[in-house]
């Protein structure tokens, strides 16, 4: 049975070859995308994962990933971080924001003198503005808006 590191052979074209080193060379990229550039040559070189990663600064587990997903899905996947295609939903719409921030500014409930996230989230389902929203989700939520409030 193959090994980890004999299953997944970086086996570079020149033209590949040549593209890692002019855009290491140029850079105008990410640290992360040089990165994967650079472990990718020196598995080319016939480098250990040991010293792949000594030499450029990531763990053992990541030149193994970075190998595995060029002999799967090629160049462009290895060293580009793709789209992931997950889509992230938003708890309050424009109308629940509007009604958070007009809560938050609004005076202070009884025996308070001034609103917690905990607050203003159990007044959002108060008001059946959510279903459930989270303290987090308020304080995300007002940190984006620029709100002096959080």
């Amino acid at each position: 049975m193959k090994t980890k590191s004999e299953r997944f052979v970086v086996d570079l074209t020149d033209s590949e070859r040549h593209l890692l080193k002019d855009l290491i060379r140029k850079g105008g990229k990410s640290v992360s995308v040089l990165g994967r550039a650079r472990v990718l040559l020196k598995a080319d070189q016939g480098k250990t994962d040991q010293e792949n990663a000594e030499f450029s600064g990531v763990s053992l587990s990541t030149v193994f990933r970075i190998r595995r997903r060029f002999v799967e899905e090629g160049l462009e996947s290895a060293v580009f971080r793709k789209n992931t295609g997950k889509r992230i939903y938003r708890k309050l719409d424009g109308k629940a924001e509007a009604t958070l921030i007009a809560t938050a500014c609004s005076e202070a409930p009884e025996g308070r003198s001034r609103w917690t996230l905990r607050l203003l989230a159990d007044r959002l389902i108060a008001l059946e503005v959510v279903d459930s929203v989270s303290h987090e989700c308020v304080r995300e939520t007002l940190k984006k808006t620029n709100s002096s409030l959080t």
